[in-house]
């Protein structure tokens, strides 16, 4: 029985319709039915269900209100993680963490490879890292997957964002040197029900194909959507928040291959299939 944190949330809920269309049992509790931040809770559900794999999607993923709420974002995502590994442990069994880009410093233009050192800039990050940390530290049988600019029909993202901005204004200003790849959470789902149980453990990066900036990604969401809307490259700089950034989000799928999973699609294919749902 695979044990899914955070199913209701983006990529979560898509997580439980993928393990469903396979034919695998889960597991899908409310945040009433487990707070993975109360540690006897969770243990009490370990003990009371004992799942083979836990797909760890919850998280604290508002990456500015964390600069001023630090404990909370730790608390759940170094804490819950922790208690989520230690709980694993008792009954041998497996987790996926569900990672982030942001664990790295963003310096340079290469891909980054899933053994590069780290460098987190934001307190989101450095909670995302810690959360790696503990899984590591606690567990043997472990995936830590890192991905990046996650989107879909669910919860809020920058899609979404585009979207109801583009159909208000004329034109928008979007940062033009921040390089990454967008990931459709659909995409991503459909991976992570063939890596649970398969006993290839190990750290992974997973994104759609193809790098981008987000006024790249921006542009696309526009052309695919046809809506009559200009963007306007701009840099980091002119477009100040309070949590930092990386300017380099590329990661490296090696991996993935190394370990017989196959690539995600191209994310300009994912963003279509995305947003297509969305007019049907």
């Amino acid at each position: 029985m695979i044990l899914i944190t955070g199913a209701t949330g983006q990529l979560g809920c898509h997580v439980a319709a993928q393990l469903k269309k396979d034919g695998k049992g889960f597991l899908s509790p409310t945040l009433q039915e487990l707070d993975i931040t109360n540690k006897q809770n969770v243990n009490n559900y370990f003990k009371a269900h004992k799942p083979s794999c836990v797909i760890h999607c919850a998280a604290y993923t508002n990456v500015d209100k964390a600069e001023d709420e630090k404990e909370k974002c730790f608390d759940i995502n170094e804490g819950g993680s922790k208690n989520l590994a230690l709980a694993c442990k008792e009954i041998n069994g497996e987790m996926i963490y569900i990672s982030t880009d942001y664990v790295f410093s963003g310096q340079g233009t290469r891909p980054y490879e899933t053994n590069d050192p780290t460098g987190p800039l934001s307190t989101y990050g450095k909670s995302k890292l810690a959360g790696e940390e503990a899984v590591k530290k606690y567990l043997n049988n472990y995936y830590i997957l890192r991905t990046s600019w996650v989107f879909g029909q669910n919860g809020n993202n920058f899609v979404k964002t585009i979207l109801r901005l583009a159909s208000e204004r004329d034109s928008l200003n979007i940062v033009s040197d921040q390089i990454g790849s967008p990931t459709y959470t659909v995409d991503l789902a459909k991976l992570l029900s063939q890596m649970a149980l398969s006993k290839k453990y190990g750290i992974y990066h997973a994104t759609n194909e193809g790098f981008c900036s987000w006024a790249d990604f921006a542009q696309e969401i526009i052309n695919i959507s046809k809506i009559n809307c200009k963007i306007n490259s701009i840099s980091t700089e002119e477009y100040p928040t309070k949590a930092i950034r990386p300017k380099n989000s590329r990661l490296s799928k090696e991996s993935l291959e190394e370990n017989g999973f196959s690539r995600l699609p191209q994310w300009q294919a994912a963003l279509r299939t995305c947003l297509m749902s969305f007019l049907c």
